[in-house]
């Protein structure tokens, strides 16, 4: 067995969606290699730093990601498998890119009860003292903003 830790910088960009690790971010893997019958396994931790938007109000974010990883290198054969020892050594980059880039959010938000965007001025809510609307969207509703539901149970319903 034998443990080692390794920092390298991301060699292109991981990830496709709205958040990502850019190309020469910091990459920091503890990582443990044990010689098994059938190959080396591998297990370890990786530690980096995404950034992109928020899915919600756009605003940029930043975070430290930190994923687990546990994979067999198999020794060469009639089998095929996913990762194979190669002269005597382990190739961690494909195992450490797809452990990251499965880890990273899909949704990302800023914080986790982010308002978002309001749906009329396009600012984002956070920012301001709410949605402050005094004409309605579309006129045909207007009529409807003089019901609300606290009434409903209060006042007797009548037919027209």
């Amino acid at each position: 067995m034998r443990e080692h830790t390794i920092e390298v910088a991301a060699p292109e960009k991981w990830g496709e969606g709205l958040v990502a690790v850019d190309q020469g971010e910091p990459v920091v893997v503890d990582v443990r290699l044990e010689s098994v019958h059938e190959g080396i396994l591998a297990t370890g931790e990786v530690d980096t730093r995404f950034t992109g938007v928020c899915s919600r109000c756009l605003r940029d974010i930043a975070e430290d990601l930190q994923v687990e990883f546990q994979e067999l290198f198999a020794y060469p054969g009639e089998e095929e498998t996913d990762f194979e020892v190669q002269d005597d050594h382990v190739d961690l980059e494909t195992l450490v890119r797809e452990a990251l880039v499965l880890a990273l959010p899909f949704q990302p938000v800023c914080q986790p009860d982010c308002p978002g965007l309001d749906p009329v001025t396009g600012e984002r809510l956070a920012d301001g003292a709410g949605p402050q609307q005094s004409q309605p969207l579309d006129p045909r509703w207007a009529a409807l903003q003089d019901f609300t539901t606290t009434n409903d149970d209060e006042s007797p319903r009548t037919r027209g």
